[in-house]
């Protein structure tokens, strides 16, 4: 054991408890004397002089015009342009991140500098993406922002890593858990540590050292973002029983205090699969961060670590039963744990000590925590955790000596103002910018009469003060931030993402089971032996349990998009699908692939024999042309040209099979590759989107722009088969792995390796869903699809 990882757990939390309790001390004092009344008074009736205007009378009339929904993400970015506020709206709020996460003085001339480059950066990517975005979603919470972030910075490898772990937490997140503010933590978390490491790297940094910092970066704020869903979330939420949550907080305190994760042991609880993952996750994360600090500082992190994790557990013992927590035991345990998550993340990325950052953090915390506390107020209240508000609203009456939370919120913001920030005017607009914000929001969401309700609690010790307060929250306006527009909305899209989805695969669990019921090739009476034994080998083929990817499609796109009738269709669907059993039958047969498996089941060559494999294929392909040719409900012509189109893409998928057969052994370039897949796989996706478009009638420059999806969901698809067939599970796939490097095959892993060929599976996909966004249609199904598409472990 490493003697400089050990932390001596009482004596390192009590230097911490110490300094918060004389910090409390202090903010009890200024309470109690009300000493913070006239200085903040002051400071408001300055600060209101920039947010607080006189409208001439006529402007009462046009007073609807002067607001914006800030619901809509991109309408309100358009609104701060057009009204000119979205340069102050952009500088209080990177400002704002600069004091928070940064820990920066708002009076340094160079920090100035720095909040002025990035809210210009941030301005000139907003009004691009508000230009070309004709949806609600901002394109950099998007994966494919993300992607095109990562190209421009040279990490695509590491944003591709960090976009697998987060979708692998977002399916292991317990359904009694708030899944969105859970990723949403985490999230944050990752843009909070890069960020940090951007303004320490400053701009003197080559690109090859940028890129190796912000990849690192990545990894390090995944791996101490995961705390929160996987600590802090897991042991607030009933999830675990009481017996799991002191055995997996063993777990973690030892880990903290030896500088070693220890094995899980044996685990009874009916949370035992996810716990398993949690903690072989946060192994991985722990000792990826371990192995990134330096020896001198390793042992501040993990004492830092201890005072939060401790801290944390003390407030989360408390039960709101209880009714003798003192002053002390209620506020010393949130100013440690809201200080130390910003400490420890200025020590994750190793920076240099900073004691003007460590003390403004330090006193920084608690304001944050006591807002977001009261914004959380009704919630906790509900839930029965202990807060500072929920304690004085449950004992007020009772407990005389209790303080008042929300006078401790405003003896904080003086506190900041006038000895942390020495009574600079930016820092008081932000600070006061922010409370104002806070307060006009709860006042939105819980409405105006439980607003003033609660706030005759909590502001009858001082009257005067709080209707200069109230008169700012009614009154004042441009106090918005960017950050909370950017929660709101990633908290939105996160939400709607996951109803889509759900629907995605509701809608495919339908289509795919019509579709499965009505396969089946029925044998005529007084049919030939001969041909019984055919249609045996076809039906077997066609019950292997496929995904039905291509007439799922097709259902979803004739239905959904189009209208039309799902039992017109239905002979189309059958096609596709008779059709791509045929292809998979020839593609295995020992003169092609010579696969021995496939959907979980022998080859149809290997039940069978070869001859009868080829004629089966045939057989389905015939019963395809009928299917097509009795689609009645359709006018002639347009069936014709269905049937004519399929035609055409049956030829080039034989070219495409014929190519691929041709490179056996050979080495290809990238073009070649490209072009085989297209006509290997992206033809048959463009013809499950194509056909039910000509059935409809669709315009030219619809089918192109299916055309277009098409060909890179197809070569997307075909990376991430090449991908499987590397490193796949044998059991999910249904087929055995390998095959390709057994059969000298030129794949996209071959010639551009493993992470090259992530790299252009996500250029494939952001170019299929730039091709969404220009489509006049709903496109969520697509979306939905190229993510299971490159998602998929089968």
């Amino acid at each position: 054991m490493n003697v400089e990882t050990i932390v001596h757990p009482d004596s390192c939390y009590r230097l911490a408890e110490q300094k918060a309790a004389r910090y409390f001390a202090s903010l009890y004092n200024q309470v109690v004397e009300k000493t913070y009344v006239s200085a903040l008074s002051e400071d408001i009736r300055l600060w209101k002089r920039s947010r607080i205007h006189r409208q001439p009378w006529l402007s009462l009339l046009l007073r609807g015009k002067r607001k914006s929904d800030t619901g809509n993400y991109h309408r309100h970015i358009q609104w701060l342009k057009h009204t000119g506020k979205l340069d102050d709206y952009l500088d209080r709020s990177v400002s704002y991140i600069y004091m928070r996460d940064l820990g920066k003085v708002m009076d340094s001339p160079d920090t100035q500098a720095r909040i002025q480059r990035l809210a210009a950066d941030i301005k000139n990517s907003l009004i691009q993406s508000t230009a070309a975005n004709r949806g609600d979603q901002p394109d950099f919470i998007s994966l494919a922002g993300l992607y095109r972030w990562a190209q421009k910075e040279g990490v695509e490898t590491a944003a591709i890593w960090v976009i697998d772990k987060l979708r692998h937490v977002s399916t292991h997140i317990p359904e009694e858990m708030n899944a969105e503010h859970a990723q949403r933590k985490l999230i944050k978390i990752i843009i909070g540590v890069v960020l940090h490491v951007v303004e320490e790297m400053g701009d003197e940094r080559s690109p090859a050292e940028r890129a190796r910092r912000l990849d690192e970066a990545i990894r390090l704020g995944y791996s101490y973002g995961l705390t929160y869903p996987f600590i802090d979330d897991l042991l607030d939420a009933q999830v675990l029983t009481v017996q799991e949550k002191a055995q997996y907080s063993d777990v973690i305190r030892t880990a903290l205090l030896t500088g070693s994760v220890p094995e899980l042991g044996e685990w009874t609880g009916m949370n035992k699969a996810m716990i398993q993952f949690v903690h072989a996750e946060l192994r991985e994360a722990f000792e990826y961060i371990k192995h990134h600090q330096q020896p001198e500082t390793q042992h501040l992190f993990f004492e830092q670590t201890y005072v939060f994790f401790h801290s944390q557990e003390l407030d989360r013992a408390k039960v709101l039963s209880h009714t003798t927590y003192t002053n002390e035991e209620l506020y010393i345990p949130i100013i440690l744990k809201s200080a130390s998550s910003r400490l420890i993340a200025r020590s994750v990325i190793r920076a240099p000590e900073d004691e003007g950052f460590e003390n403004r953090t330090f006193f920084y915390g608690i304001y944050n925590q006591l807002a977001d506390d009261f914004a959380d107020m009704f919630d906790d209240q509900r839930d029965g955790a202990v807060t500072p508000y929920t304690y004085y609203l449950t004992y007020r009456n009772e407990r005389p000596d209790l303080i008042n939370p929300f006078e401790l919120y405003w003896s904080v913001i003086y506190h900041l103002i006038h000895n942390v920030y020495h009574s600079d005017a930016k820092t008081r607009e932000i600070i006061l910018d922010r409370a104002i914000n806070g307060l006009k929001r709860c006042k939105a969401r819980i409405g105006t009469e439980k607003y003033n309700d609660i706030m005759e609690i909590f502001a009858c010790g001082n009257p005067a003060f709080n209707r200069l307060v109230q008169q700012m929250v009614q009154k004042a306006d441009d106090v918005d931030f960017f950050d909370k527009l950017l929660r709101d909305q990633l908290v939105a899209t996160l939400k709607n993402d996951r109803k889509e989805k759900e629907v995605f695969f509701e809608t495919v669990a339908m289509a795919r089971e019509g579709i499965n019921s009505s396969l089946r090739i029925a044998k005529p009476d007084g049919s030939p032996a001969m041909k019984e034994t055919l249609i045996d080998a076809a039906n077997y083929s066609l019950e292997g349990g496929g995904k039905r990817l291509r007439p799922i499609l097709t259902w979803v796109m004739g239905v959904q998009e189009y209208g039309l009738q799902a039992s017109a269709i239905m002979p189309l669907l059958r096609s596709l699908e008779y059709m791509h059993t045929a292809s998979l039958i020839f593609d295995d047969l020992p003169s092609q692939d010579n696969a021995s498996t496939r959907r979980g089941r022998p080859t149809l060559h290997q039940v069978h024999n070869s001859a009868t494999a080829e004629l089966t294929g045939l057989l389905l392909i015939q019963k395809a042309i009928q299917e097509q040719a009795s689609l009645e409900p359709f006018d002639p012509k347009t069936v014709i040209a269905v049937m004519q189109y399929s035609a055409q893409k049956t030829e080039d998928l034989c070219m495409g099979q014929a190519m691929d057969l041709n490179s056996k052994g050979k080495t290809l370039t990238l073009e070649q590759l490209n072009t085989i897949c297209f006509y290997k796989t992206g033809i048959a996706f463009e013809a499950a989107l194509v056909m039910p478009a000509i059935l409809a009638k669709a315009n030219e420059q619809d089918i192109a722009m299916l055309q277009s999806f098409a060909r890179h969901a197809g070569i997307a698809f075909q990376i991430k088969d090449d991908l499987l067939d590397l490193e796949g599970d044998v059991g999910l796939l249904g087929k055995p792995v390998g095959l390709d490097v057994e059969n000298n095959t030129s794949t996209f892993v071959t010639i551009l390796g493993k992470e090259g060929a992530q790299k252009a599976m996500w250029e494939h996909y952001c170019l299929a869903l730039d091709t969404l966004t220009e489509m006049p249609r709903r496109t969520a199904f697509l979306k939905h699809l190229l993510n299971y598409i490159v998602n998929r472990d089968r």
